[in-house]
């Protein structure tokens, strides 16, 4: 299994409008190598949930349900989407500020690549934020 974040504005699409749907597309990526990460998704995997601009925190976890396709919001065929579905809620939001304070994530490519709207992340780093979200 690999481990990834994934950015987005809470007033455009939030983890509680993940939840209400259920499962949903993950489109409009237009960086490649955002792109390329999400060809590489598998089943399976996990990922962060990350609110991006206003809240800046990662607030939840969800699973990839479908691989790679072609992005229903372009007809360019160099854009794909993947299927996400919710698995859970952080107890506690894990900020931006916090992410940067900890040393255990300097190297994690939420802030070495901050424009980066979809990046793989470590066990390890998935890992530490979910423990920092268990605190208050």
């Amino acid at each position: 299994m690999n481990y990834w974040l994934m950015k987005s504005e809470p007033d455009v699409f939030s983890y509680d409008d993940l939840v209400r749907k259920g499962k949903e597309h993950w489109d409009g990526v237009r960086n490649y190598t955002a792109r390329n990460n999400m060809r590489a998704m598998k089943k399976g995997d996990t990922a962060l949930f990350y609110h991006s601009n206003i809240d800046k925190a990662v607030v939840g976890i969800m699973n990839i349900v479908k691989e790679a396709y072609q992005d229903p919001t372009t007809e360019e065929i160099a854009w794909v989407c993947v299927d996400v579905a919710p698995k859970e809620k952080l107890k506690n939001p894990v900020t931006l500020a916090a992410i940067k304070a900890n040393p255990k994530l300097a190297d994690i490519k939420l802030v070495k690549q901050g424009r980066l709207s979809v990046c793989d992340i470590t066990k390890a780093e998935f890992d530490e934020i979910i423990r920092m979200s268990k605190q208050k």
